[in-house]
């Protein structure tokens, strides 16, 4: 038996009070609860005397974080992303401790389910890759209702990202070692170039809505490959590639060589990408160099169901577009770690094979795969919108304390029910 309650420590989340909420409703259960601050933005959103603040350096992080979780008896580790930096370290410690890791972001599905599962995602998530696993899952889980419940509010999650991010601008001094613990650019010259570009592709947006029109009314064969961020960490941490650029030069240069002569691919862009680095362009070098002029084209903006939904397939390296390409049946390649890299549901042969002899999905393990996925590391909710924050971290809070994150949802219950019906058969 415990002598001392759990102890979840949360590190940094989404700039939303997520975290904090989840952690009073652990304590109105009984548990101890610590937030460590690294930086003014973390202060901002967690504050008093359940959170304590991190000023030494990155370099004596490690040490620090593994002392702190001897010394409080630390039973459970809670953060967004298992790859930042702060992360990294305090996830290995945590794992030679014994600590439960639970890590969150957005969902792999979209809009309105959170990701929520033990020790990492993508490449580093627990959920089978094996199709006989993935069915046997969802077997036992109901087929969620699959409309939309919840709307994020993207006003507060602007607000409240640039709040977080400024904070250190403007306070930094207060955590003078603190090292952004993401890769995006300095926050300066990534607010202007984010702002900048979110202004002239809405000036764009009729252009890229009748573009869509067109390529998928004309009837011709066309590819869909979906840009990521550069700086994403499915990018840095779970794909091979250096960035978007070497991703680009891949997937032209197979498409130049193997794709069939009469097929044109759509490279689109990311809504949120800042184009620091302008993805156009390097696509047109590449397209000059592989004499493909009139066969790709770049899109920023338009509707990503309707564009991939008339395609002959999607290309990407993990992104969450991929989802949406099984969902909507078309054939699907990722040449990074992803969750969907299953055989029946993405292509398993070389991308140079993919746009001659990639099958769509399997239709009934598409079905499976996101009954598994929603019952088992999903959560149903947003980070940002009331009505979808409340029911999120009830649920978060729940798992967390039944000790059941990224297992079947019913798990608890059918436990509980099994229990009583033995002691009713021992009766």
């Amino acid at each position: 038996m415990r002598d001392t309650p759990p102890h979840f420590v949360f590190l940094q989340g989404m700039p939303s009070p997520f975290f904090s909420r989840i952690a009073a409703r652990l304590r109105a259960g009984g548990c101890r609860t610590t937030r460590i601050n690294l930086c003014f933005g973390d202060f901002l959103f967690w504050r008093g005397r359940t959170a304590v603040n991190y000023r030494g350096s990155y370099r004596a992080w490690p040490d620090y974080i593994d002392r702190f979780f001897v010394r409080e008896n630390v039973t459970d580790l809670v953060l967004l992303g298992e790859q930042r930096r702060y992360h990294r370290e305090a996830v290995a410690a945590a794992r030679a401790r014994g600590i439960r890791v639970t890590v969150t972001d957005f969902g792999y599905i979209r809009p309105d389910w959170i990701t929520f599962e033990r020790d990492g995602m993508s490449g580093a998530s627990r959920f089978p890759r094996d199709p006989d696993a993935i069915r046997a899952l969802a077997a036992a889980l109901p087929i969620p209702d699959w409309r939309p419940r919840y709307v994020e509010n993207g006003f507060h999650m602007a607000w409240r990202d640039l709040t977080h991010n400024f904070a250190q601008v403007l306070f930094g001094w207060l955590y003078p070692f603190y090292r952004r613990s993401d890769a995006r650019p300095n926050t300066l010259i990534y607010t202007a170039a984010c702002a900048w570009r979110l202004f002239t592709n809405s000036r764009l947006k009729p252009r890229a809505d009748q573009f869509v029109r067109d390529i998928t009314g004309a009837g011709a064969p066309y590819y869909v490959f979906p840009l990521q961020l550069d700086f994403d960490f499915q990018i840095i941490a779970y794909s091979a590639f250096d960035g978007v650029a070497e991703a680009i030069q891949q997937v032209l240069e197979s498409f130049a060589t193997y794709a069939p002569s009469g097929t044109r691919l759509v490279l689109k862009e990311h809504p949120w990408d800042p184009a620091i680095t302008c993805w156009e362009r390097v696509m047109d070098s590449h397209v000059k160099r592989l004499g493909l002029h009139g066969r790709v084209d770049y899109l920023r903006g338009g509707n990503l169901d309707d564009l991939v939904r008339a395609s002959q397939g999607v290309v990407t390296v993990n992104s969450t577009a991929g989802m949406r390409a099984l969902q909507l049946g078309r054939p699907l390649k990722p040449l990074g770690q992803a969750i969907y890299d299953v055989p029946g549901l993405s292509f398993q042969g070389s991308l140079d094979e993919f746009w001659s002899h990639a099958p769509p999905p399997d239709t009934a393990l598409v079905t499976d795969f996101l009954t598994a996925l929603a019952g088992t590391i999903q959560i149903r909710g947003v980070f940002f919108e009331e009505s979808g924050l409340g029911p999120a971290v009830e649920e978060a809070a729940q798992r967390l304390l039944d000790g059941t994150v990224g297992e079947p949802a019913m798990a608890k219950k059918l436990q509980e029910a099994c229990s009583e019906a033995s002691m009713t058969n021992a009766v």
